[in-house]
């Protein structure tokens, strides 16, 4: 069997299937289990018996983050931001978006209960945004649907303020002659 299958001019694609035929009809054949044994040694490079696999470990899990790494690292690739993607590029463009989400997550929930609420809604988020100087300028040509402003008076459109609140001392105005 070895002979033929190193004699062979198969392409390699094929070798394998050929092989593993050779193999049955080698154990049919074969009076001895040894024989068998033989023959399987021989195919290099392809696992018959095999043993239980692995449980596979996602990427996300493996860089400790939550977002992620295989879905970005699909999204980069049909995006066609670049002809050649790295192993690492996902991952760190997950680990980026996942910062970027945490800071935004944390100044809105803290926006959130400064107003005495105990719920995110985008009028917290704008707040957050806005307040902060890297998230603004990072994000200063969003809009955010239903956040509103940020809460700014002209100070010219107050009212003045005097200089100093004079106690007013009461003035004796004269009294009018009363028409009799």
């Amino acid at each position: 069997i070895a002979k033929s299958l190193r004699s062979s001019t198969l392409p390699p694609s094929e070798i394998p299937h050929r092989a593993k035929s050779q193999i049955t009809l080698a154990a049919m054949d074969a009076s001895a289990t040894g024989a068998v044994s033989k023959v399987k040694k021989y195919v290099v490079g392809r696992k018959l018996g095999g043993g239980p696999r692995k449980k596979a470990v996602a990427r996300s899990v493996k860089a400790g983050l939550q977002f992620p790494v295989g879905r970005i690292g699909r999204f980069v690739k049909k995006g066609r931001y670049a002809q050649r993607v790295g192993m690492g590029a996902p991952v760190y463009l997950a680990s980026v978006l996942e910062y970027l989400a945490a800071e935004l997550l944390e100044l809105a929930g803290n926006a959130a209960k400064d107003n005495k609420k105990s719920r995110i809604i985008p009028r917290h988020l704008l707040l957050a945004i806005r307040n902060d100087q890297e998230l603004g300028k990072l994000l200063a040509g969003v809009t955010i649907a239903h956040g509103g402003v940020l809460p700014n008076i002209n100070p010219v459109l107050l009212p003045k303020k005097t200089a100093e609140k004079e106690p007013k001392s009461p003035k004796k105005a004269a009294k009018s002659p009363k028409k009799a």
